[in-house]
């Protein structure tokens, strides 16, 4: 009997078939330097955080500033695998972004760009943890991205999540940690700035520190900016900083009053 190639199992499709078109798909000028519309150069996005949010994690975190939406979970302190004996803690940071994240299925494997935002947010908040009273102890931090709306955007929420995860964990911190971002294009300065004003910018600045210290904790700066825009970017972050600072104290507070109660 003679084979035949036709599948009755498949439904197969037509033989001319055209993908779809979306509105902006295909257009240049998709990562231009656009007015804003909804808020000043100065206005951070809104932000939303939900302490306690993961029950099976010692402590845990939700972070939402419009597309950018990740959590992130604190596990430990807990006895280190390792047989050499440390005075000191250990603070381990993983982050992860979910396949659907990006405009760009991502590999669910780890790659470049997920080390170098883990590096990042452990540079912010590993000297606000008191890590001489965990000697021999290692304290785990998973962030997983839902909504990527730039690097930039990421680093800032994912250091503002693993602080309020670690403080509603019980761990001993010096301080909350907070930080922003800013981009820069020509004479023009924006704070916490979206992916597309992060690709036509010019340089970015991602500030992290203790407000209710007074110390800044780390300063990542990339791309070209001179002097006085790097230090009005500092000082405009910073301000910033304070008021975020402010939204994850009353956040924890809410959160242990209703604990409590």
């Amino acid at each position: 009997m003679a084979q035949t190639t036709f599948d009755r199992r498949r439904i197969n499709g037509p033989e001319e078939s055209f993908p779809p078109v979306f509105d902006g798909a295909g257009q240049e000028d998709a990562f231009e330097w656009a007015t804003r519309r909804n808020r000043e150069l100065t206005d951070i996005r809104p932000i939303f955080l939900q302490p306690g949010l993961i029950t099976q994690a010692n402590g845990s975190a939700y972070v939402e500033t419009e597309n950018t939406k990740l959590a992130c979970a604190v596990y430990g302190p807990r006895q280190s695998k390792t047989t050499a004996y440390s005075e000191k803690g250990r603070l381990n940071v993983e982050v992860k972004f979910t396949p659907f994240s990006c405009m760009r299925r991502r590999a669910p494997l780890r790659d470049a760009e997920d080390r170098a935002i883990a590096t990042a947010v452990h540079q912010a908040i590993t000297s606000s943890v008191c890590l001489e009273l965990f000697p021999k102890s290692t304290i785990d931090v998973f962030i997983t991205i839902f909504e990527n709306d730039g690097i930039e955007g990421c680093i800032a929420s994912g250091s503002v999540a693993a602080s309020a995860a670690l403080a509603d964990a019980g761990i001993e911190m010096l301080g909350l940690v907070a930080s922003c971002c800013a981009a820069v294009r020509g004479n023009e300065i924006r704070l916490d700035p979206t992916e597309r004003e992060e690709v036509s910018s010019d340089g970015t600045v991602i500030l992290a520190c203790m407000p209710a210290l007074s110390s800044i904790t780390t300063i990542c700066q990339s791309g070209r900016m001179s002097s006085e825009q790097s230090t009005k970017c500092v000082e405009l972050c910073y301000d910033r900083c304070i008021d975020i600072h402010a939204v994850v104290a009353q956040s924890l507070l809410s959160s242990n009053e209703a604990k409590v109660s």
